[in-house]
């Protein structure tokens, strides 16, 4: 409750999930974590990825979406089953065998876009809007809610996003020239 996720019934309590959900969450937790997650693979840090997977356990507004995500990010590692080779996802993946890692999908996600070059600001853009119109469409379909309105309503939130994503790698890109 304290993460702003209140029950989704109608178009109004969609409306607030996902104001709550990108200022609670998505920016100050998810979006971070995938940048972090890029970086530390870029520079093979393996072990400081893994430690920012505990820290994400220990954050209680991710709590209720740590099952889901992890689910996602285990799916998505199982994936790069191929790339077994390359050093940071062979050493994640023992990692969560080991049961010291949860694989978050934010963390797998930030590993996937450095590994296949996918540039940071448009993989930060396609989580965000994957796991927007993700909520918008599980509540369209559980709540009959309509689809255009549904999809109007995300579109209002994702227009916020740009800016965010923007700052967010400013700031990242002024932390790392210090």
């Amino acid at each position: 409750a304290g993460s702003g996720c209140r029950r989704v019934h109608d178009l109004g309590s969609l409306d607030d999930f996902l104001r709550h959900y990108i200022t609670d969450i998505l920016i100050p937790l998810e979006l971070p974590a995938v940048l972090s997650a890029w970086q530390f693979t870029e520079e093979n840090h393996v072990r400081e990825l893994i430690e920012l997977d505990r820290e994400l356990l220990q954050q209680d507004r991710l709590k209720p979406f740590r099952e889901s995500s992890c689910a996602v990010g285990r799916r998505q590692l199982a994936k790069l089953r191929p790339l077994r080779d390359h050093r940071v996802i062979q050493r994640y993946w023992t990692a969560m065998d080991g049961g010291q890692a949860a694989a978050w999908h934010t963390l797998v996600f930030g590993i996937v876009t450095s590994v296949y070059s996918i540039p940071l600001r448009q993989g930060l853009v396609q989580l965000a809007q994957q796991t927007l119109a993700g909520f918008s469409m599980a509540a369209a379909t559980d709540h009959q809610l309509p689809l255009p309105d549904c999809r109007d309503l995300l579109q209002g939130h994702l227009e916020r996003l740009p800016e965010a994503i923007n700052g967010l790698i400013r700031k990242s890109q002024t932390s790392s020239a210090t």
